[in-house]
C-alpha cells in the first residue's frame, strides 16, 4: 500500500508518496512521469512520520538552509542501474552542479568498465521519483546545456538559484528532446 500527500512550494504542488515507513516519491505538479514507479492507486495520508519529515526538511530547504538528505528514509523505486544514478546524485554538494559525463564515469568504474553512456546515465536522472530530495536539478550537460530536468527548466533554474548556484554560465537549449 502506498500513501500520498501535497506540499505547497514556491514550485508549484509538490505530491509525496510513501510505502508507509519512507518516501518513495516526490514529484513537482505536471512533471513528466509523475507517479511512474507506483502502479497502484495511493491513500491520500497526511499524518505519517515520513511525512512530517520530509516537509520539515522541504520548509528547511526552501528557507535556503542546507539539510542532509540522508537525514530522511528514502527508498526510491527503481532498477539496481538506476538506484546506483540516483545514490550519486545523493553526494552532489548543494549549490554545485556536475555533468552527465561525469556520472557516466563513475558508473563506469563501479562496473568495472571503460565507458559507459551518458544517455543511460540521463534517463536515470530523468526518472528519479524522489525530485529535490535526491538533487537531480544539479546535473549539466557537459557544456553547460540545462537539458534534462522533469520537471521543467524553469524550475530547475529556480532550484540552481535557489541553491547559489552561478548559472551565467549556464544555458537553456534552443531545440533538442530533453527539453
Amino acid at each position: 500500500m502506498y500513501y500520498s500527500t501535497t506540499y505547497p512550494s514556491l514550485l508549484g504542488l509538490l505530491t509525496l508518496a510513501s510505502d508507509g515507513m519512507n518516501l518513495v516519491g516526490l514529484w513537482v505538479e505536471g512533471q513528466k512521469y509523475f507517479g511512474d514507479p507506483i502502479k497502484e492507486a495511493m491513500a491520500q495520508r497526511d499524518d505519517l512520520p515520513v511525512f512530517f519529515a520530509a516537509k520539515s526538511w522541504l520548509d528547511r530547504y526552501f528557507a535556503g538552509e542546507r539539510p542532509a538528505v540522508s537525514a530522511l528514509p528514502l527508498r526510491p523505486i527503481g532498477s539496481e542501474f538506476r538506484r546506483e544514478v540516483w545514490n550519486i546524485l545523493c553526494q552532489i554538494p548543494y549549490g554545485e552542479v556536475t555533468t552527465y559525463g561525469f556520472i557516466a564515469e563513475r558508473m563506469a568504474a563501479k562496473r568495472g568498465r571503460k565507458t559507459m553512456s551518458s544517455q543511460a546515465v540521463g534517463g536515470a536522472v530523468g526518472h528519479n521519483p524522489i525530485s529535490i530530495l535526491i538533487p537531480c536539478h544539479r546535473v549539466v550537460g557537459t557544456n553547460g546545456n540545462l537539458t534534462g530536468y522533469a520537471g521543467g527548466i524553469g524550475k530547475k533554474i529556480m532550484l540552481l538559484n535557489l541553491e547559489g548556484v552561478d548559472t551565467s554560465r549556464l544555458f537553456v537549449p534552443t531545440k533538442g528532446t530533453a527539453l
